[in-house]
C-alpha cells in the first residue's frame, strides 16, 4: 500500500537521532522528531523531490539500489526491511479475497495428536481457528466469545483475562502488534486485517501507541509467561509453523522442558486438571 508506505517510513525516520546517522549536533528546537526527510535523502544518496514522492507513494517502482541504502539510513532489521520491499513492490489498488476459515481434517488430527501438549491454527489475522483442549484452555474465557470473534490479537488487548493471564503482557502486546504489522506488508489491503487492526486503535489506547511505532516482526518462536487460573504460573515456548495449502494459517504449538514445573503445570492444563485438586501439583504463586 503505497500510503502505509509513507506512513512507515515517517515512523521509522521519526526514531532515528540525527547524531545516530552521522550529523552533526544543531543549535535550537527541531520542529521535526528524528530525521527531516531531506536528511534521509542526502545520506541514502537521492533527490528530495524523489525521496518525498517515494514517501507520498507517488514513486513507481523504486529500485533495490535506492530502498537498500533508506533501510541502511533508518537502520531497519531484517524484518523491517523485507517489510519496506514488500510496500513498495505491492500494488496499491491489488484486490484482496476475504480469508478463508476452513481447516483441514488432516491439520485437525495434528492439535488432537499434539494433546496435551496446548496447540492452536491461527489466521493470518490470528483468528482463533481451532484449538486442541489444552490449547483452548491456554486463553482463559476465549471459549464465551462467538466462534467469529475469538482473535488472539482482540483477546491480548480486549478481554479482562488477556491482561491477567500474560504474566508479561506488555512484551506479548508488542509482540502481537509488531506481528501485525508484518502481516498488512504480507498481505495488504486485505480486509480483515484492515477490518481487526482499525477495531482495535479504536478501542484500545494501548495498541494505538504501539501501532504508531511501527514495529515489524513476524512470530516464528517465542516464550511467554502465564499466570493461569488454573494451574498457576508457568512459562512455555511456542513454535509456529505455516500450514501448507491454507490461505495464510499457522499452527502453534506450546512445550516446556519435561521434568520441570513448567511441564508439569502444563500437562495439568492439557489434562483439564486443575493445579492442587486431588492431590496434584499445588498452583505457584
Amino acid at each position: 500500500m503505497k500510503s502505509e508506505l509513507g506512513e512507515f517510513l515517517r515512523a521509522r525516520r521519526a526514531r532515528i537521532a540525527p547524531q545516530e546517522a552521522g550529523l552533526p549536533a544543531t543549535t535550537g528546537r527541531r520542529r521535526t522528531a528524528g530525521l527531516r526527510r531531506e536528511e534521509v535523502a542526502m545520506l541514502a544518496g537521492v533527490s528530495i523531490e524523489y525521496y518525498t514522492r517515494l514517501e507520498q507513494g507517488r514513486q513507481s517502482n523504486p529500485s533495490d539500489q535506492v530502498l537498500e541504502a533508506v533501510a541502511e539510513v533508518l537502520r531497519l532489521d531484517e524484518d523491517a526491511r523485507r517489510h519496506l520491499f514488500e510496500l513498495a513492490r505491492t500494488p496499491v489498488d491489488r484486490p484482496v479475497a476475504p480469508p478463508s476459515r476452513a481447516v483441514r481434517g488432516e491439520v485437525r488430527r495434528l492439535l488432537e495428536i499434539v494433546q496435551p501438549y496446548p496447540a492452536y491454527v491461527l489466521s493470518r489475522a490470528n483468528d482463533l481457528l481451532a484449538a486442541n483442549d489444552g490449547g483452548m484452555r491456554l486463553l482463559p474465557g476465549i471459549e464465551e466469545w462467538p466462534a467469529r470473534l475469538r482473535n488472539t490479537a482482540r483477546y491480548t488487548f480486549l478481554h479482562p483475562e488477556g491482561r491477567r493471564v500474560y504474566d508479561n503482557w506488555v512484551e506479548v502486546a508488542a509482540a502481537t502488534v509488531a506481528h501485525l504489522r508484518a502481516a498488512t506488508g504480507a498481505h495488504p489491503n486485505a480486509p480483515d486485517l484492515t477490518a481487526l487492526v482499525g477495531e482495535l486503535v479504536v478501542k484500545s489506547r494501548e495498541f494505538a501507541g504501539l501501532w504508531e511505532r511501527y514495529d515489524v516482526r513476524p512470530r516464528a518462536n517465542g516464550r511467554k509467561r502465564f499466570d493461569h487460573p488454573d494451574v498457576g504460573r508457568m512459562t512455555l515456548s511456542y513454535e509456529v509453523l505455516t500450514v501448507a495449502r491454507s490461505d495464510g494459517h499457522r499452527l502453534v504449538v506450546y512445550q516446556a522442558e519435561p521434568g520441570t514445573p513448567d511441564h508439569d503445570a502444563m500437562m495439568l492444563l492439557g489434562l483439564g486438571a486443575r493445579a492442587g485438586a486431588d492431590g496434584g501439583t499445588a498452583a505457584r504463586g
